[in-house]
């Protein structure tokens, strides 16, 4: 009796356990089944975690994490960019078709066995599927952002009545290409969506040429000196000049410009002239007569030289050459001694043929400020690469070794007043200053200067002529030249001022 009712028991309870097994099963396969239907812990799609979610939710989600603005800052100002602004979309079909077949590919059974053994599935993660338009986000950066935000730099400006300039500001311009970057990595990153951007700093600017113009014209005008005034600088690196005629202050046209006598600045184009047509193979007298030209501005080497050039038609083979240059108001019609006879009576120029003002003209040797600063400019050119008017009008004859020997010999001349007065020391400037007593009243009438300057900031050419008709006076002409000179040269190197 007692076996029997064991049976009945141990029956009961395995019945028990089986049915609590199956049950558990049931209820298991169910739980595992609702799961299924959703994404498995720790999947992400384009980074986002989508665990638990139905594909709709799933999306849902996504929507909202890559349609929402990332914030920018750029130069003190934060704003918003909505990514579709900049074509920027996601592809979240794909997406989600990606994360359906890992959801769903694997074996449903191997899946429940796992899971009752609550064996965690491996995480896996969907990469973002996305575009944007990179021609739209640069054409927003460059209209919407660079123009209202970037700051042009602020140019040097000119101290009214001085000869030296303000310092200008640096600008900052937006760095568009790692702009792009930025963007684009912020618009497909569900979590770091905040963007600093970055930016070029832009130099300040020097003046404007026609600044300097204007400074200089202000510095004639402020001065002591009332007579006739001619300048001329071209920059060597640019090309581009400056040139203007002021008479008693007041500006004249500067076309044609006006012949001044040229006094001992007609000795570069004797020098250039003998190179020319005797090339540099100078023989030792002749190296000596040049040396006492430009060191000491001898008359008598000049002769010498003019001779060596032809006995008696020298001046006239220089005005000849700087006619082939096309310098039409520059010559020189006689020897530097006095009583030598003008072989260019009466020449015309147009630089001499104006009525409009009047200028007491030595009739042996002219020529303007402007085309003695194209010479110089030429020679310049010549002795840095072969270029140049010199070198093309005498090919064969004229080599940039022709031109820097004339730059060395005008490098002689040491006068230290003038242009050379308005440089720092040590300043290379290879050039030639002149100035003359009248034989008709023993005064002078007569100051210039023209140079190269070689500076740090950049190399230019400058040519200054002055004359009055009562008397020049040096302490007044001298100052003037020197302070068009510093502002000239402040000009091409504000940072050293």
């Amino acid at each position: 009796m007692r076996n029997r009712n064991t049976n009945i028991i141990l029956r009961g309870v395995s019945i028990f356990f089986l049915i609590s097994a199956f049950v558990l099963t049931v209820v298991s396969l169910i739980t595992y089944s609702r799961q299924r239907t959703g994404y498995p812990a720790g999947m992400t799609i384009g980074g986002v975690p989508v665990d638990g979610l139905s594909p709709a939710a799933a999306s849902q989600r996504l929507l909202e994490v890559y349609t929402s603005p990332i914030e920018v800052r750029y130069n003190e100002a934060v704003f918003q960019i909505n990514p579709s602004t900049v074509g920027f979309t996601v592809d979240i079909e794909t997406m989600l078709a990606a994360a359906d077949l890992t959801r769903t590919g694997g074996s449903f059974w191997g899946g429940f066995w796992n899971f009752l053994w609550n064996r965690p599935a491996p995480q896996s993660a969907i990469p973002l599927s996305a575009s944007i338009s990179e021609e739209r986000l640069r054409e927003f950066l460059q209209n919407e952002i660079a123009s209202r935000y970037d700051t042009p730099p602020t140019p040097a400006q000119p101290v009214p009545g001085e000869t030296s300039f303000l310092p200008g500001a640096p600008g900052q311009t937006l760095d568009l290409d790692r702009a792009v970057q930025l963007i684009s990595n912020a618009l497909q990153s569900p979590a770091n969506r905040t963007v600093t951007l970055t930016f070029n700093q832009t130099m300040a600017a020097r003046p404007t040429i026609e600044n300097l113009g204007i400074l200089l014209k202000q510095i004639v005008a402020t001065s002591d000196f009332d007579g006739l005034i001619g300048y001329y600088m071209m920059d060597l690196q640019t090309g581009q000049e400056i040139h203007f005629l002021m008479n008693n202050k007041q500006e004249i046209t500067a076309e044609p410009d006006i012949a001044f006598t040229a006094s001992s600045t007609i000795k570069i184009p004797i020098l250039a002239s003998y190179l020319i047509n005797y090339g540099t193979n100078i023989d030792a007298q002749t190296t000596e007569a040049i040396t006492r030209v430009f060191r000491v501005s001898d008359n008598s080497a000049t002769d010498l030289l003019l001779e060596r050039i032809d006995r008696s038609n020298g001046p006239l083979i220089v005005t000849r050459d700087m006619e082939t240059l096309g310098l039409k108001s520059t010559y020189i019609s006689g020897m530097f001694y006095l009583g030598a006879p003008n072989l260019l009576p009466g020449r015309v120029t147009p630089g001499n043929s104006r009525t409009d003002i009047f200028v007491d003209l030595d009739a042996y040797s002219q020529t303007t400020a402007s085309e003695m600063g194209f010479l110089l400019a030429d020679i310049y050119q010549c002795a840095q690469n072969g270029g140049g008017a010199l070198a093309a009008a005498f090919p064969g004859k004229v080599t940039p070794e022709t031109c820097q020997l004339i730059i060395n010999f005008l490098a002689l001349d040491k006068f230290g007043s003038l242009i050379q007065g308005g440089v720092p020391d040590g300043t290379l400037v290879p050039h030639k200053h002149g100035f003359v007593v009248s034989p008709k009243d023993g005064v002078m009438h007569d100051i210039s200067d023209v140079g190269i300057v070689y500076s740090p900031g950049g190399n230019f050419v400058l040519s200054i002529y002055t004359y009055h008709p009562v008397q020049n006076i040096w302490d007044i002409a001298n100052p003037l030249v020197v302070k068009l000179t510093q502002a000239t040269y402040n000009y091409f190197n504000i940072s050293a001022q």
